[in-house]
């Protein structure tokens, strides 16, 4: 069966690089970062590359964003309920402007619905704190779905690099030569080892940020019941 023409150059490269790498370690007799990249082939290794940066790019930033939105300073209720006792509304309303934390914008919107049905209130509120766990959440799925692909690609290499081996021995016939069939076993051994060490850093980051993100939901939660049974206690 005649390969397409783009396939041919991609497999062919590829496995030029991974047998240039090959002899590079046998060479020098180590092994770099940068000898791995060459084994693993570009076909396969610049994806993989572009996932890990991807993924460590998401992991920081939402890492930041879910850690600045979980600070809360701990007078800022108290701050709330002397408002809200003393019939102080612009103040608190201002308190929460300040304040540029989920839980902040929660109770923002509901100080502006006081006077209006408790139910409506409680509604307001749990709209404010889901598009805000909708925020939390952003790229997380990226996230996730990069953990899954990662040691995909990485397999893919592995086949391809095995058919180049076994494309090699084929055409060598008799005369099959160990340097020969180095490039495309390096290529399937190094793919699968980046695949997996790209979804490993990414599921241990997604999880990592979920567990972060329940943390703000279950406290978002709290506030929010503390708001409600504030807004029951007679005013002085």
């Amino acid at each position: 069966m005649i390969k397409p023409f783009f396939l041919q150059i991609t497999v062919a490269s590829d496995t030029a690089a991974a047998a240039q790498g090959a002899e590079e370690i046998a060479t020098t007799g180590t092994l770099s970062v940068l000898d791995l990249i060459a084994g693993g082939g570009i076909f396969i290794m610049g994806p993989l590359g572009i996932l890990s940066v991807i993924a460590i790019y998401i992991f920081i930033e939402r890492f930041l964003a879910i850690q600045k939105a979980q600070s809360l300073d701990p007078s800022f209720m108290n701050k709330m309920k002397d408002f809200i006792h003393e019939g102080k509304m612009q103040s608190a309303q201002e308190l929460c402007k300040k304040t540029t934390t989920p839980f902040a914008r929660m109770l923002l919107k509901g100080v502006n619905r006081i006077g209006k049905p408790l139910g409506d209130i409680s509604a307001s509120i749990e709209n404010v704190g889901k598009l805000e766990i909708y925020n939390l959440e952003k790229s997380l799925s990226t996230l996730a779905t990069i953990a899954g692909a990662a040691p995909m690609i990485g397999f893919l290499g592995t086949v391809i690099g095995m058919i180049n081996t076994f494309h090699e021995m084929y055409s060598a016939g008799n005369s099959v030569e160990i340097s020969n069939l180095s490039g495309g076993i390096m290529q399937a051994m190094v793919t699968t080892a980046a695949g997996l060490v790209i979804g490993i850093i990414a599921y241990v980051g997604y999880n990592t940020l979920v567990a972060k993100v329940d943390k703000v939901v279950h406290k978002m939660e709290a506030t929010s019941i503390e708001f409600m049974d504030l807004l029951q206690e007679p005013i002085k």
